[in-house]
């Protein structure tokens, strides 16, 4: 497979980026509150939006404040003095985030800034706020998925609203390093070929919070890795809605265009392997069969488990990519749409 940019290091190298990551942010002091903080907004976009959605899924049970992720040019209303403002742009010129975290400044939020540089890092030295400043020799946004995350946990703490960060890391890097030596996904060769030949896109399904990012990651992995469309949902709540489509999801004679790929972890709810348990029936029972596998996480705490997944379905996509014989760095559709709005 051709590599241009070498994105397969980086996703080899993700523990070694969630070490790195929390040791520069180890020197970036804490957010400067003018009064108690009430609320979180997470403001991002594509590969660094990625970065709110990790920290809603960790945080949000440990917090005792909510978190919003806001994705677009639009800064929520509630954002004021009382909030906390987190913008993440790897390149720091992203317009949704540059628009968006703004109108968070002058709306009097504490800002934190998590960027490697451009525009957004400028905005944070004029507002003399913590710049957490990602490495830039790092491919793409999306490669620097333990870089941008681990920066607004820090700061999260730093703030007093959330503890144990280090532990948290400390396990996440433990676990990406097995996970590392025992390739994941060997026995998905049969659905790796399909993709690639262009016979089959796949659906991932992740179950609660931690399960919904893994499963957007993945779908944005292999959009971009890729360049092919990708489905992502989440449970319970599909269970209302999308697996109701799934009775005919394709002609007898030519077979189910989708595959179903399930993103496991050890924090669902118990009714969730239930809700699995009965949608593997019907993908089996319907008209047409859809195939259905599973990447199961390992790890001892939360994030430990997520950022297992993430590595899986980076691998995945990657595996994706060479089948289809697609460099999986450049992105030349998004690059076009970025000239045509400029």
């Amino acid at each position: 497979m051709t590599d241009s940019m070498g994105m397969a290091a980086a996703v080899d190298s993700l523990a070694e980026q969630l070490e790195a990551a929390l040791a520069s942010a180890a020197a970036v002091p804490g957010p400067t509150l003018s009064e108690p903080i009430t609320s979180v907004v997470a403001l991002g976009m594509g590969g660094s939006g990625v970065a709110g959605d990790i920290v809603a899924a960790l945080a949000s049970p440990q917090m005792a404040v909510p978190v919003t992720v806001a994705k677009g040019y639009e800064c929520p209303a509630f954002v004021g003095p009382s909030t906390l403002a987190i913008a993440v742009s790897f390149s720091g010129n992203t317009e949704e985030t540059l628009e968006a975290v703004t109108a968070a400044h002058d709306a009097g939020a504490s800002i934190i800034a998590v960027t490697s540089g451009g525009r957004l890092g400028e905005l944070a030295r004029r507002w003399d706020v913590p710049l957490y400043e990602v490495d830039g020799t790092i491919p793409m946004p999306r490669a620097a998925v333990g870089a941008i995350s681990v920066a607004p946990l820090v700061a999260l703490e730093r703030a007093g609203l959330l503890a144990g960060v280090a532990d948290w890391i400390a396990a996440a890097v433990a676990q990406l390093r097995l996970r590392r030596e025992n390739e994941p996904g060997s026995n998905l060769e049969p659905l790796v070929r399909a993709v690639g030949a262009g016979e089959m896109v796949p659906v991932f399904y992740g179950g609660g919070a931690l399960g919904m990012v893994a499963a957007g990651r993945a779908k944005a992995q292999v959009n971009e890795n890729v360049k092919i469309p990708a489905y992502a949902s989440a449970m319970p709540e599909l269970c209302h809605n999308e697996l109701a489509g799934w009775d005919l999801a394709g002609s007898p004679d030519g077979g189910s265009p989708l595959a179903v790929i399930a993103l496991r972890h050890d924090f669902e709810h118990p009714q969730i392997e239930r809700r699995y348990d009965f949608m593997r029936g019907v993908l089996a029972g319907g008209e047409v069969g859809v195939p259905f596998c599973e990447l199961r996480a390992g790890g001892d705490v939360p994030m430990a488990q997520l950022f297992d997944l993430i590595y899986q379905v980076d691998l995945l996509s990657l595996r994706f990519a060479a089948a289809a014989q697609r460099d999986p760095g450049p992105i030349p559709l998004l690059e076009e749409l970025k000239a045509f709005l400029a």
